[in-house]
């Protein structure tokens, strides 16, 4: 099974994958390239909507690259099982967690993944989040993507091409790999094949998650996820008034933080419990003292970091509850409209009609774009309750 098998529904992007993991193997090999010298270059952008896989995409081209039985991405060889995994030696991904990549952590990779690689085939860097870089780390990374060493290939990953994801600098000296949004039978069919989800949850599971692989098996796995989404679609009917618009916005403020407290505690918990111990807490012996002093600014920083992944978490969170009622009101303007496409939210089907029945088209709409307008705004760091409110009484307005 070929690494590429988990790129689902990206015919075009796989075949120039494939013929830039064989032109790097024969790079390697010292072989003749032939017709195949412009297929490989050093620096890649893939872009495509959230949950299009470009992360995926990106780690089946580095495990392609690393690939020792075949040099195309074989899937079974421990080049790419390591890759996969995320354990190879000579292959770095920065994950980021917190709302930016600081100008440190990208210095740092950018310096160790321009030594030699281990097995004398590639150096990768990936970047899964490069529209999150800060301006310096932006700059640190593109010294490295002007010069690039021999045997270093950085693989960066953004919703577009837009200036406000990924510089114009950074831009025009990678290959752009576009990603479109896979269909939501390739991820039932996905769900059913890799993960064993019955056949019937993993269809339900997929359009409702509009065509994105991650949350579809979580939909299909996780009673939570799909009780937090039943919640968020009951919105619409709830909404009678000022009153109750003010206290949709707060029950769905809440239940993020709720949802972010949860996925973020035992992981804060433990780096500040690993923290302590490396500082030397609790200690007994004549340095003691001194290390207890020093914590301090240590615990400030971790507790920056903390913070900043948790207001992550909380905006994603949200964005898919908004994405949820995006499609239900887009449901809605299908049914006025007869469109011939299938409905997002199957469950709601009956509650689209009455909604269809009682709004006019141009009142739909506008639900519709108070959501997404709502998006937009926290990406512009407007406060998410207030935001909420908004939206909310844009709603119930029509």
């Amino acid at each position: 099974m070929s690494v590429f098998d988990q790129v689902i529904g990206q015919p075009a992007a796989v075949a120039t994958l494939r013929n830039a993991a064989h032109a790097a193997n024969l790079l390697v090999s010292g072989s003749p390239l032939g017709d195949r010298r412009s297929a490989m270059t050093h620096a890649w952008l893939f872009t495509g909507p959230p949950g299009s896989g470009r992360s995926v995409a990106a780690r089946a081209l580095a495990a392609a690259l690393q690939c020792v039985e075949d040099g195309v991405g074989c899937g079974e060889c421990s080049g790419c099982h390591t890759t996969m995994a995320g354990t190879h030696p000579d292959v770095r991904a920065v994950v980021p967690d917190g709302l930016s990549i600081p100008v440190s952590l990208m210095r740092e990779l950018v310096l160790r993944s321009a030594g030699s690689p281990a097995n004398g085939r590639w150096q990768v860097l990936l970047v899964e989040d490069a529209d999150r870089l800060t301006e310096a780390a932006g700059n640190a990374l593109l010294k490295a993507v002007e010069e690039p060493p021999e045997r270093t290939v950085f693989l960066l990953c953004a919703p577009s091409t837009h200036p406000d994801d990924v510089s114009i600098t950074i831009r025009s000296r990678c290959r752009v790999v576009q990603l479109r949004q896979p269909a939501a039978a390739d991820v039932a069919e996905l769900l059913v094949t890799r993960d064993g989800i019955r056949r019937d949850d993993a269809v339900w599971a997929a359009a409702a998650a509009q065509g994105h692989v991650g949350r579809a098996r979580r939909l299909a796995r996780d009673p939570q996820a799909r009780a937090r989404r039943e919640a968020v679609l009951s919105f619409p009917r709830k909404l009678t008034g000022v009153g109750a618009c003010f206290d949709a916005a707060a029950a769905l403020i809440a239940a993020t933080e709720e949802e972010t407290a949860d996925s973020v505690a035992a992981v804060d918990a433990g780096e500040r419990s690993a923290l302590e111990t490396a500082l030397g807490a609790g200690g007994t012996g004549k340095g003691s003292a001194g290390a207890s002093r020093g914590m301090a600014g240590q615990l400030k920083e971790l507790e920056r970091r903390q913070k900043s992944r948790a207001t992550r978490a909380q905006r994603d969170a949200l964005d898919r509850a908004l994405i949820d009622l995006a499609g239900f009101y887009r449901d809605v303007l299908n049914i006025q409209f007869g469109g011939s496409v299938a409905p997002i939210h199957v469950d709601t089907a009956e509650m689209a009609s009455q909604a269809a029945a009682r709004w006019s088209r141009e009142s739909a709409l506008r639900r519709l774009e108070a959501v997404l307008a709502c998006r937009t705004a926290i990406e512009i760091n407007v406060k998410p309750r207030i935001a909420v409110e908004a939206m909310m009484l844009a709603l119930w307005k029509g």
